[in-house]
């Protein structure tokens, strides 16, 4: 594609090398955009971003070294006198790429139903309701998530909530080729911060909760940043649909710019949840409500507790969006199953073992709560904490399962480059502050097995930290663990017995 065509909706001075001397950004082809110059190829436009770690503007002559035929800054940089590749000087570099990778993957966005959900918490789960109903009702839909990304029976693996603007626009094309007519995917304040998701306008924006989180080095300065990046959001979409019951709906919407939707308990929603009802059944803990205003129906949804009625409240309104029906509505919510979110595992008819990405004080206490409205016989709690993290969160994790649980089973999660029983004292020191029991067991596997031997009738265990995570991080390696796995083999090997 020629240069011209991807600047189309830039303002940009292109002079060539270091010179002043200016050229005709029609002339040049450009065959792959790039910020890492690591996968530089030959023919690219390599986009020079001011990152917290590193500014790849002083990797200007290594790219061009490497094969780069184009230059996109927003600052000066140093090349050698003799060099004559062409230099785009812009404004923000980041927000530039991603118009420009639009452009460049042929606004994919543009032939797809866009649906982008922030919040600080029921993103994931959403994500995957809301692409099931739409799939039930003749969409075909992909996915961009926490977890992974799919494209038809294609499943990626993610490294980011929301992907980088370059990749983000090319996987938004691969659903266009795969005859995707939809897309639903979560958008982190960080993308938002970022313009990782500049470029186009979605049809839907979600907003499904604000609670302090992401804030510190590298993320967000202080929790007025982090909201007013969620906002971001309602000025990039056609319709937003958010949840009225929240203490900051008001703060997100401001400034809004689309027509706006709402959900909740209060009667002033437009879609209203009310008489939510907790279903217990052997190996499984749900919640029936019934929905009023724009639509009319009874609601189960096989996840537990009062933010589950939310996230299915949520997803409800855009299906009706999109004109599904009931059918297809109460098919997927009977049917999801979403990967480390609250996700219940067979194991016995007499308790409830379930694995969940809990891992800071905040997701913990809230999992916790509502499972306690189950009445469970005893609430067993299995968790560790992250190596090379805020020791904060060991002391307040530790805390808050020693008030909440009647066991609490301190294990290993990714120790990284520390000792795991250094971060297993620490744990211990927070629940020492209430009166709740504990055991500690070091190996995972060790620690889940004596959850399943020991368990009662009438218990909910919770293995809570790792979630969709298939690994155990040690001393800089990643090596194979999943619960899932483990769980099976534990089952095997006691039935062997």
């Amino acid at each position: 594609m020629r240069l011209s065509e991807i600047l189309e909706k830039e303002k940009f001075k292109l002079t060539a090398g270091n010179s002043d001397r200016e050229l005709l950004a029609g002339d040049i082809e450009i065959a792959a955009l790039c910020n890492d110059t690591r996968k530089i190829t030959p023919g690219s436009l390599f986009i020079c971003i001011q990152g917290a770690n590193r500014d790849s503007h002083d990797l200007a002559a290594e790219a061009v070294e490497k094969g780069a035929a184009a230059l996109a800054v927003c600052r000066e940089i140093s090349l050698p006198d003799d060099c004559e590749v062409p230099v785009v000087r812009v404004t923000d570099t980041r927000a530039s790429m991603a118009r420009m990778a639009a452009a460049f993957y042929g606004h994919p966005a543009e032939k797809l139903r866009t649906i982008g959900i922030t919040g600080t918490k029921g993103k994931t789960t959403t994500t995957y309701l809301i692409r099931q109903m739409l799939m039930n009702a003749g969409y075909k839909t992909g996915l961009i998530g926490t977890i992974e990304t799919i494209i038809g029976d294609e499943h990626t693996p993610a490294n980011n909530t929301t992907p980088e603007s370059i990749l983000l626009q090319e996987t938004l094309k691969k659903m266009v080729d795969a005859d995707c007519s939809a897309v639903v995917m979560e958008v982190s304040s960080q993308a938002l911060m970022l313009h990782r998701t500049d470029g186009f306008v979605f049809d839907v924006g979600v907003f499904t909760n604000l609670e302090e989180d992401h804030i510190g080095p590298n993320e967000h300065k202080d929790f007025d940043d982090y909201l007013h990046c969620k906002s971001l959001l309602f000025r990039q979409c056609r319709l937003g649909i958010g949840n009225i019951d929240d203490e900051h709906f008001k703060q997100v919407m401001e400034g809004h710019t689309c027509e706006l939707i709402t959900y909740g308990f209060k009667k002033e929603a437009d879609y209203r949840a009310a008489d939510p009802m907790l279903i217990k059944k052997p190996g499984e803990l749900g919640v029936l409500f019934s929905v009023s205003g724009k639509t009319q129906m009874r609601a189960e949804f096989t996840m537990p507790g009062r933010f589950s009625v939310y996230n299915a409240l949520c997803a409800i309104a855009v299906a009706k969006h999109f004109d599904c029906d009931d059918l297809q509505i109460e098919d997927a919510l009977k049917r999801v199953s979403v990967r480390g979110r609250v996700e219940m595992i067979p194991v016995r008819d007499d308790f409830t073992l379930l694995i969940d990405y809990a891992h800071n004080a905040m997701a913990l206490e809230s999992l916790l709560v509502t499972l306690k409205e189950y009445r469970p016989n005893r609430l067993i709690t299995l968790f560790g904490c992250g190596g090379n993290r805020s020791k904060v969160r060991r002391f307040q994790m530790g805390e808050v399962s020693g008030k909440l649980s009647d066991l609490t089973v301190i294990t290993s999660d990714n120790p990284r480059f520390e000792d795991p029983m250094d971060i297993i004292h620490d744990i211990e020191e927070g629940i020492g502050k209430t009166t709740g029991s504990y055991v500690e067991i070091p190996d995972r596997k060790e620690a889940i097995r004596y959850c399943i031997e020991n368990g009662e009738a009438g218990d909910i265990i919770v293995l809570a930290g790792k979630g969709h995570e298939d690994y155990q991080e040690i001393r800089g390696e990643k090596h194979p663990m999943d619960e899932r796995v483990l769980i099976r083999e534990i089952l095997e090997e006691l039935a062997a017995q």
